[in-house]
């Protein structure tokens, strides 16, 4: 499937984006990806942290594609969408943020313990890795879309 059917679907929307929005959502990465690192919290928390830098990469993907992922299975398509827009050889990439979203709902909403500090560890350094393809990708295909 393309972005486009998912758009003919009703699983997105249209999204004008804009520098600055952009420039907000990397700015909540930065913040995102320091504080999952601080060793002072659960690594359950860290997890979520993490998570939530990861599907904010996600959504600026998505955004700058000039799409906005519909509330019903916001998070799941948000996160399908980076093998669509990055590439088929990120797939493996997005199925495993898709574990990462089932964990995470498992530790905000079911019980504690459900990762350990390694998974956090490993997730936060992903996202690291992910952010720099984002950055890269968006000075390829959306200068304009990144604050000098």
């Amino acid at each position: 499937m393309t972005l486009k059917q998912w758009l003919n679907n009703s699983w997105l929307k249209s999204h004008k984006t804009s520098a600055e929005e952009i420039g907000n959502l990397l700015a909540i990465v930065e913040r995102d990806i320091k504080d999952a690192a601080e060793g002072e919290i659960s690594a359950d928390w860290s997890f979520g942290i993490a998570y939530n830098a990861a599907l904010k990469l996600c959504t600026i993907l998505l955004y700058a594609e000039g799409y906005k992922a519909e509330r019903n299975l916001q998070h799941y398509r948000t996160i399908q969408a980076l093998s669509m827009i990055l590439g088929s050889e990120r797939k493996n990439d997005a199925d495993y943020l898709e574990s990462c979203r089932s964990k995470r709902n498992i530790v905000e909403y079911d019980y504690i313990g459900g990762v350990t500090a390694d998974n956090a560890l490993e997730l936060i350094d992903f996202v690291k890795d992910l952010k720099v393809d984002v950055e890269r990708w968006l000075a390829k295909n959306y200068p304009a879309l990144l604050i000098k």
